[in-house]
């Protein structure tokens, strides 16, 4: 019997739940997102709940491959924030239980739901979105619902127009009543007006029966007499009662499903992959009839082919090659014929080249169609696949980081995972539009949020796994110190109690060592470096750490001074800093890339300069400053160890 270790169980039963309830709750956002796209679709027809609710169905499953993604990334978020906030990741570290040991059913679970993301999205989703796109046609088909307003022309009935005055909400009796009848054209309308009328359906659903009263009706008979003038002739007739039928079907015909059966949503990865074959070697067969025709079009009048009869029959052959002794002088050709036929050969010539080019148009037109197809029926392959893929890449940027940021609930959680959809879902969606018109081949379009998104959750897998502050200030502005650097002043205060007093020769000492390191460094590099020994050389690293190395000894030694000027003018001694711009390549072939690309590399090259000038300068101060020092040592002699 398969038993479950009691901490994967904990980790099943605190993600599963929260798993189910982001899921519906992302699949409940994007379906309203649907209805109130397709709301005008649906109002005002009559449909039936049952015909609604059949949508609403499938189009959530429709839905499935957008909300999915999002509701593991924020299952994910909350679960690993929920524990890092109780705790429960420290005591499970500090019990030898690793982050991936803890994650270790998750991914399982999340392996098992991308192969059932893959098979619902060959198996079901094409299923769904026929049924789906069928039902929401036929909707778009349907007649609106029959509700005549008060006092405005109503034009929903196909060739009527319909105006009511006044309506009796109680018994339904229209009041003065004007129907134009324009089946026939404008000019041919049959007007109706009426006292009042009443207004019912046919039990079939199929036409309007109108009872009217107290009217006349007008009628032109332009058609019948075949008069044409202006003194058209029309018939009037006046009527106590009347009854008229008008077609109008108010019932709901379902489409056929094999239409969009047929088309690239409704089809699995071995349909797609049949029609993709079909298609490109339709393709390739019209291309080479194309290609072939270009090349036998006969120039200046010299066949591709040549005919010859011989004693078995007709028999034909390539016609060889001729080689042109030089260019074509078409100056020669007009100045050889009468001048007059001049502008004759040039309209014939430019007719002729808009004929084949107009020709050539409409054939590459026709095979951009069948590219087109190629690249929806693409596209919708590589998509059966993506999903699975992005529930995984999803699952490893949420735990990381929710076990980083130590949040749960549905705030930091909900905020970041919004944030993060929304990048994916922009650039999924850009790279899907680029496929589609053939502006980047279909899988480069449709990995390419896969590709953006994959080393960001790489990243914070590492960065969880090894405990890294991902998001500690101090890091990043320690980290872009290193590189650019920031000006630190030097704070120093009179010592109450000494333990080693200052002895004057050790000063002395240190002091002129640190002077002779400072002022041999910049006489070393007393020029500006070039862009090629910037790169190759930089300023020695290991000697900036050892001036550096000396003056915090220097200062460390003399802060143990009970005069208060030593101090302050110690205070004055500048913190070197080993920016990463002094020597920025670390080995060769980086510094002879950044050398080839030659403007990639300027920017830097100008930046470093400057901070190499600004190092040299801090050294001269150095050296000014223990001058001054040792100046002060020699005059307060007798006070520095009072």
């Amino acid at each position: 019997m398969l038993k479950i270790k009691r901490l994967y169980l904990f980790m099943l039963q605190s993600f599963l739940p929260l798993f189910l309830m982001t899921f519906f709750i992302c699949l409940f956002i994007v379906l309203m997102q649907f209805l109130w796209r397709y709301i005008d679709d649906l109002v005002g027809k009559g449909l039936e709940m049952s015909v609604i609710g059949e949508l609403f169905f499938y189009a959530a499953l429709t839905m499935v491959p957008m909300a999915l993604p999002l509701a593991v990334l924020l299952a994910s978020l909350m679960t690993f924030g929920n524990l890092g906030e109780q705790f429960e990741l420290t005591a499970m570290k500090a019990s030898g239980v690793s982050l991936i040991k803890s994650m270790r059913p998750l991914i399982v679970l999340m392996v098992f739901v991308a192969i059932g993301a893959f098979f619902f999205q060959n198996n079901v989703l094409p299923i769904a979105q026929t049924k789906m796109w069928t039902l929401l046609y036929s909707m778009r088909q349907k007649s609106p619902e029959l509700d005549i307003p008060e006092g405005v022309f109503y034009d929903q009935i196909p060739g009527f127009n319909l105006f009511v005055k006044e309506k009796d909400q109680e018994t339904g009796v229209l009041r003065e009543l004007l129907i134009y009848n324009v089946n026939r054209g404008s000019d041919n309308a049959t007007i109706i007006y009426a006292d009042s009328g009443k207004m019912s359906m046919t039990d079939d659903k199929s036409h309007l029966f109108l009872k009217l009263w107290n009217g006349e009706q007008f009628e032109n008979l332009r058609e019948q007499t075949g008069i044409s003038t202006s003194n058209v002739p029309y018939r009037r007739e006046s009527f106590d009662d009347k009854e008229v039928l008008i077609k109008f079907d108010a019932n709901f015909n379902r489409m056929d499903e094999s239409g969009m059966r047929n088309q690239y949503v409704g089809k699995n990865i071995d349909e797609l992959q049949a029609t993709i074959d079909s298609v490109n070697i339709r393709v390739d067969s019209i291309g080479d009839v194309y290609g072939k025709a270009i090349k036998e079009m006969p120039y200046f009048g010299i066949q591709y082919y040549t005919s010859e009869y011989t004693d078995s029959g007709r028999v034909t052959m390539k016609q060889p090659e001729i080689a042109l002794a030089a260019p074509v002088n078409v100056d020669s050709i007009f100045r050889g014929s009468n001048p007059s036929l001049t502008k004759s050969y040039l309209n014939q010539a430019l007719t002729k080249a808009r004929r084949i080019h107009q020709d050539y148009e409409f054939k590459s037109l026709a095979m951009n169609d069948d590219r087109r197809t190629i690249r929806r029926h693409s596209i919708e392959l590589v998509k059966k696949f993506t999903l699975s893929v992005a529930c995984l890449v999803f699952f490893f940027i949420g735990a990381p980081l929710g076990a980083i940021i130590r949040k749960g609930g549905l705030g930091m959680p909900l905020v970041i995972s919004v944030f993060l959809f929304i990048i994916y879902y922009i650039i999924d969606n850009s790279g899907y539009k680029m496929a589609r018109e053939g502006h980047i081949e279909v899988w480069e379009g449709m990995w390419l949020s896969t590709f953006v998104l994959l080393p960001l959750g790489i990243f914070f897998t590492y960065k969880a796994v090894n405990d890294s502050a991902v998001f500690n200030k101090d890091a990043y502005v320690n980290f872009f110190r290193r590189i650019f650097g920031k000006s630190e002043t030097r704070h120093l205060e009179v010592k109450e109690v000494v333990m080693n007093e200052v002895e004057l020769p050790v000063a002395f000492e240190r002091i002129d060592a640190l002077s002779a390191k400072c002022a041999a460094f910049a006489e070393r590099y007393k020029a500006p470096m070039s862009y090629i020994k910037y790169w190759t050389e930089g300023y020695d690293k290991t000697e900036i750490k050892d001036i550096m190395s000396r003056l915090e000894q220097t200062v460390d030694y003399m802060s143990n001074s009970r005069n208060r000027i030593i101090i302050l003018k110690l205070m004055e001694l500048p913190v070197l800093r080993n920016l990463w711009l002094y020597n920025p390549a670390g080995t060769g072939w980086v510094a002879w890339a950044f050398i080839i690309l030659f403007p990639v590399g300027l920017p830097l090259y100008l930046i470093g300069l400057r901070c190499q000038r600004k190092f040299k300068e801090e050294l001269e101060h150095i050296v000014t400053t223990d001058n001054e020092l040792i100046a002060l040592l020699k005059v307060n002699t007798d006070d520095i160890n009072e």
